[in-house]
């Protein structure tokens, strides 16, 4: 049986089979859960069930844990003097321990606040341990010991955003990446009440419709970028409380913005401690056994996704996050290193190694059930992949032969434009393989454009502005400073963001302060550079300042992004490419009903320079980066018409390192 993926693309004919048997596999995943569990939402409250509920019925603190090969367990915590035999845990014939505190012997000692942990006594020694399914924990700040805490507020967050609904299905998905911690000028830790209030209304400002929040599940680490989760239920203490969090989510769709969260299933922390690792003294309880559940490129624990009890702890976590917090979505990280064995550290130069050698269908299926999972939550929730292998169907329904996901991250042009920067000079750049790589992507796979996300900017590499401007921004950035090296690089800033919003997808990404040319690099506080928090923050001043020319690229990137909303470009389809020109760096498309004309010439202006039109009539400015407010020229008029001639030939000032957006008019 050939699915919808096989129908319309040949290339895929040789391996109908395989992607046949990826629909065979999680229907049969589908109805086990129907089955056994009552289906998918029902298996996926797993949060309800485990961790430390208050049952209302039985009027008890209830605390559950799966962990099948540990010897005892105790409860332990303030309420009981940190006792480690005084409160132990029965458990069941599935590896499920429990213990029931009742309400009326307890209401005075385990209360809102309280702090807990469990005593596990394993084969791997004696240890205390931090529940799998808190949703709070706490990190003392003398000791730096993470211990887990009720969190039982006497009056519940009340939301306001019950009419809420994303707009980006109209507009494109225009998402913001942010970091809370790092997001105020101030060197120190951000919070989310800060975010919501000082920064959110910057974002609302620009035009965006979503923010991303990175680091939002607890990380022991701060350095870690939130990539080494620890415990998966928990809002990052260090930023606030979980009522902050909401706050936050409730303040964004107030202000009409979406709000998808950076979720890691691809690996975990390998820390005993603070983690799941050797939780029940077993290597193999959440990850896999031996080398296998180990990245040693990442050095953390990778899941074992064909287990019962892991499915049921990943789905649940997915569920929380969309119900407790209302978030909109998510984007999934190290979705390569999921779908492979070998984790993406390999090229992937034939179709064979998609659907072959070296997959994971224990992941696949998994991811599978986890975006059919918030479908049905939340029917309106997106969900990204990163992915940098190209899997094919990755987003595609089940049914089609895919994965599930609503969109993909693409990966390679953030790296193609470090790549150019780095290794050739302006001369060199071949304007036909910059088309190629914004414009290769999969039929019917909607993808998201960047030019850079923090990943670009991290310590050891540096923002695109930085690439481009170097030192130089320390000291000629002033609006009256003529300085050659900031004209370019204020001009291919302006250039390449617009080239990737235009022709690179069906979604657009930034990461928070790279509208306006943030210098330098990201680096968090840590023993190298002295716990300096001078590089793990935004400087938003710079771009506020109108004595410095940030002001140019902020200004450019809120036009930008006004035109791609107005003219529904991102909702467009795929770019025609009206016209090219090797020789003098000029290359022309269209998409939608704009034409874009981009001159990546870093010399020659052209007075007269005439290319075909894609039809006979009018055609007039929108956009011109140019102009005086975006850091321009000012060589072009903007209040100017254009005429085709008998030949259908238009005729523009075609200025060097420009680009014009040009709506026709009938």
């Amino acid at each position: 049986m050939k699915l919808k993926i096989v129908q319309e693309d040949p290339w895929l004919e040789d391996y109908k089979e395989e992607i046949y048997q990826r629909w065979v596999r999680f229907q049969l995943a589908y109805k086990e859960l129907a089955n056994d569990e009552k289906g998918l939402i029902e298996f996926a409250s797993g949060h309800e069930y485990f961790g430390i509920n208050f049952d209302i019925n039985r009027q008890a603190w209830i605390y559950r844990e799966w962990a099948p090969e540990a010897e005892a367990l105790f409860l332990i915590g303030d309420f009981n003097n940190w006792d480690r035999s005084s409160h132990p845990l029965q458990m069941d014939q599935w590896g499920v321990w429990e213990i029931v505190l009742p309400y009326s012997e307890y209401k005075d000692r385990l209360v809102h606040k309280s702090l807990v942990k469990v005593h596990v006594v394993a084969a791997n020694g004696n240890m205390d341990r931090i529940p799998a399914y808190i949703r709070r924990v706490v990190q003392d700040e003398e000791s730096k010991d993470f211990s887990g805490q009720i969190w039982a507020p006497e009056k519940p967050f009340i939301w306001t955003d019950k009419a809420f609904e994303p707009d980006f299905p109209k507009d494109g998905l225009l998402i913001y990446e942010c970091h809370v911690g790092m997001g105020l000028e101030v060197e120190a830790v951000g919070t989310y009440l800060a975010f919501a209030d000082e920064i959110l209304p910057k974002i609302k400002n620009l035009g965006y419709n979503a923010i991303q929040l990175m680091a939002v599940m607890e990380h022991p680490y701060y350095g870690s970028f939130g990539y080494h989760v620890s415990s998966f239920f928990c809002p990052s203490s260090r930023f606030g409380t979980p009522e902050d969090l909401k706050y936050l989510v409730n303040k964004a769709h107030e202000l009409g913005l979406a709000v998808i969260m950076d979720v890691v299933h691809s690996h975990a922390v390998q820390n005993v401690s603070e983690g799941l690792n050797a939780f029940d003294g077993s290597d193999h309880q959440y990850f896999h056994e031996g080398p296998r559940g180990y990245h040693e490129v990442w050095d953390s624990k990778l899941f074992d996704y064909g287990k019962w009890e892991v499915k049921r702890f990943l789905l649940s976590n997915l569920k929380y996050w969309l119900e407790e917090f209302h978030f909109d979505g998510f984007r999934f990280d190290g979705v390569t290193s999921m779908l492979y064995f070998h984790h993406g550290l390999t090229t992937f130069d034939h179709f064979e190694k998609y659907f072959h050698k070296d997959v994971d269908w224990d992941a696949i299926i998994y991811l599978q059930l986890a975006n059919a999972l918030i479908k049905e939550v939340k029917p309106s929730a997106i969900s990204i992949a990163e992915d940098v292998s190209g899997m094919p169907g990755l987003c595609r329904l089940p049914a089609e032969g895919g994965v599930g996901f609503d969109y993909r991250l693409a990966m390679g042009v953030p790296d193609f434009f470090i790549k150019m920067l780095k290794e050739k000079k302006d001369e060199e750049w071949d304007i036909l393989e910059f088309w190629k790589e914004l414009s290769d992507r999969r039929y019917k796979e909607k993808t998201i454009a960047y030019a850079e996300s923090h990943d670009q900017a991290l310590v050891g590499d540096k923002s695109i502005a930085f690439w481009l401007m170097d030192k130089e921004m320390y000291f000629h950035m002033q609006v009256d400073d003529e300085n050659i090296i900031i004209d370019r690089g204020i001009a291919l800033h302006k250039l390449l963001r617009l080239f990737t919003i235009g022709l690179g997808g069906e979604g657009y990404l930034n990461f928070m302060g790279n509208e306006f040319g943030h210098p330098e690099w990201v680096d968090f506080p840590r023993e190298g550079n002295n716990w300096s928090y001078q590089y793990a923050r935004r400087q938003w001043s710079l771009a506020e300042d109108k004595k410095l020319k940030y002001q140019y690229l902020l200004n450019w990137d809120k036009a930008m992004i006004a035109v791609m909303k107005k003219y529904h470009v991102l909702c467009s389809p795929f770019a025609d490419q009206v016209h090219a020109d090797p020789e003098n760096k000029v290359i022309v498309f269209t998409r939608g009903a704009l034409l874009f004309a981009f001159s990546f010439n870093p010399q020659t202006a052209i007075a007269d320079y005439k290319f075909r039109a894609p039809s006979m009539g009018q055609y007039r400015l929108v956009l011109n980066s140019d102009d005086k407010q975006f850091g321009g020229f000012g060589r072009i008029d903007n209040s100017m018409a254009y005429f085709t001639d008998q030949k259908q030939l238009l005729s523009i000032y075609m200025t060097n390192r420009t680009a014009l957006v040009f709506e026709k008019f009938d």
